[in-house]
């Protein structure tokens, strides 16, 4: 059973190690984590559902609670505390694209908003409905869940959208493929919300961010479905299949996906290597890079990072082991960390694992072989399991990510770092924050900062601490030439920062865009772009306004 306040499956759980408590104590100081709330108690509150009948849609609380809210902080702070404001009136369950035509029409012939849910990942407020006096349909695509086609000739297989990650993998490499797209909510998040949300994959090196992954495939919208061809490549206009790409719902609701599909790898594994410094690494993976060596992943942990991944392993005596190495090597008190995956044949694998080593050298990179990267495989997906850990001790943990040119990565990083680390200076509390950069181009890679502080006395003032850190970290990335979103999305928490990087011009194709395909704006309403009569009026000065409010 999937946790109603949480991420995943109740019968998972990441223990912190022993030692990692007393890790973070020192660090940020001991803590008392808040009261939860209990299912029964939210279900009281949730009221009578304002939709007409409809044989296709649930009404039931717990239905309801369930489909209310993602996986942002304040989300996981509404679940904890039962104070979740405002829940859908229903949800639908169709297993058509045919099905979840028939429900945009009965959301027009109703005037019905209507919110599109895959795996309820988001952690940018895309799936929360908006207080409002007309019902809301959230319209759940998990039955949508099969391999409809595979296509072994031009390797183009054929899914419902709702389909998981897990379930994406096994249906494929029971016919010897794979997609390759592993983001960290790949437990749980499905292939149509990664299209919508235009996300990113562990391993894009190799198979690439899902906008290349993405082939075609069938959108319902309010004034009739759109089919989007298989072809490879075409200088036929504008292309339908980009206005798609990260539309989070405002223009439709996306119900079957073509995908570019790959044979199974021969060889696969993940190595780590160790650098003296944060530049020494960074420098390394941008020549890797650079060179094009067929790498399927690099990440990159900055000194604080690094310290706390093997701090919190778990492992004590091999971490023992491996720091004493180390010293013989020349690397210890900042040193960082540098993960990559090398995937394809074994000719492939020899020739990538001798071109690594040789372009490591100049950096005084040490090669610590498998044994770390292949523990960090196995886990990968567990990581999100670690926030309920964390908060029974009385610590919340949020991310942040971007992405930005090389020229500008040291630049942003530290600026982001620093605005959190002393963002709660006024109230006596300390932050830990870490880095990595973890998605690589030739121009530039992504910036995905984690940060950790401790519960306030009540779940309001943890809520402000945290619009605090977010609001100000985010007008620092959209005024020093960093996206919004590398592979999160924008949902409603990004978009008042999207017309920074858009334009006022840009938005307003967006909101034609949406306003072709959902003329009585019915649609996810407040996701991705606000409110169009405010919209072309938000700049940087307006968001600073916005943030003297939160302070």
């Amino acid at each position: 059973m999937r946790r109603w306040n949480g991420w995943g499956d109740e019968a998972k759980s990441m223990a912190l190690p022993e030692n990692g408590t007393q890790f973070l104590a020192d660090r940020i100081g001991t803590a008392e984590p808040l009261p939860d709330c209990i299912l029964d108690d939210v279900i009281a509150q949730v009221p009578e559902s304002r939709l007409p009948p409809n044989i296709l849609v649930d009404t039931s609380a717990e239905t309801r609670i369930r489909h209310a809210r993602g996986q942002s902080l304040p989300d996981w702070l509404a679940m904890r505390s039962g104070d979740f404001g405002v829940f859908p009136d229903g949800v639908a369950f169709p297993e058509t694209s045919e099905e979840v035509a028939r429900l945009l029409d009965y959301a027009a012939m109703r005037n019905i908003y209507v919110i599109p849910y895959g795996g309820g990942t988001s952690v940018a407020g895309h799936i929360n409905p908006p207080k409002t006096d007309k019902p809301v349909l959230t319209i759940d695509m998990s039955r949508m869940n099969r391999l409809l086609d595979l296509n072994e000739e031009s390797l183009i297989a054929r899914f419902g959208a709702g389909t998981a990650g897990p379930e994406v993998e096994s249906q494929l490499r029971a016919r010897g493929y794979t997609l390759g797209h592993f983001p960290q909510s790949f437990e749980l998040s499905t292939l149509g919300g990664w299209v919508a949300s235009r996300s990113s994959g562990q391993q894009s090196l190799r198979y690439g961010r899902i906008e290349q992954l993405f082939a075609g495939g069938r959108v319902e919208t309010p004034e009739g479905s759109i089919t989007l061809p298989t072809i490879p490549a075409s200088s036929a206009g504008p292309d339908i299949r980009e206005m798609i790409l990260g539309s989070e719902g405002r223009m439709g609701i996306i119900s079957e996906v073509d995908v570019r599909v790959t044979p199974v790898a021969e060889k696969e594994r993940f190595l780590v290597v160790f650098f003296p410094s944060f530049k020494n690494a960074k420098d390394a993976a941008r020549k890797l890079v650079q060179s094009r060596v067929q790498l399927s992943m690099l990440r990159v942990s900055n000194a604080i990072e690094t310290e706390t991944q093997l701090a919190l392993a778990g492992h004590e005596g091999l971490i023992r082991l491996l720091e004493t190495y180390l010293k013989t090597r020349g690397v210890s008190s900042g040193k960082c960390m540098l993960t990559l995956g090398i995937t394809g044949s074994k000719t492939q694998y020899q020739s990538a694992l001798k071109q690594v080593k040789e372009l490591i050298k100049p950096f005084d990179g040490v090669n610590t072989g498998t044994q770390l990267g292949d523990k960090w495989a196995k886990k990968r997906f567990m990581m999100p399991y670690l926030r309920e850990a964390l908060w029974h001790k009385g610590y919340v943990v949020d991310t942040l990510e971007t992405a930005t040119d090389w020229d500008n990565v040291d630049n942003l990083l530290n600026k982001i770092e620093d605005n959190l680390r002393n963002a709660l200076n006024g109230a006596d509390e300390r932050v830990h924050v870490f880095t990595h950069l973890s998605h690589f181009y030739g121009q530039g890679c992504s910036i995905y900062t984690t940060y950790v502080f401790r519960t306030a006395k009540s779940y309001e003032a943890t809520l402000q601490w945290w619009q605090k850190m977010k609001h100000s970290t985010s007008r620092i990335i959209v005024e020093n030439r960093g996206t919004i979103s590398h592979q999160h999305g924008v949902g409603k928490d990004h978009a008042p920062y999207l017309p920074v990087e858009k334009g006022d011009l840009g938005i307003q194709a967006i909101t034609s865009l949406c306003n072709t395909f959902d003329p009585e704006g019915l649609m996810n309403p407040g996701t991705l772009i606000e409110n169009v009569a405010t919209t072309r009026n938000t700049t940087v000065e307006a968001l600073a306004k916005k943030q003297k409010k939160v302070q």
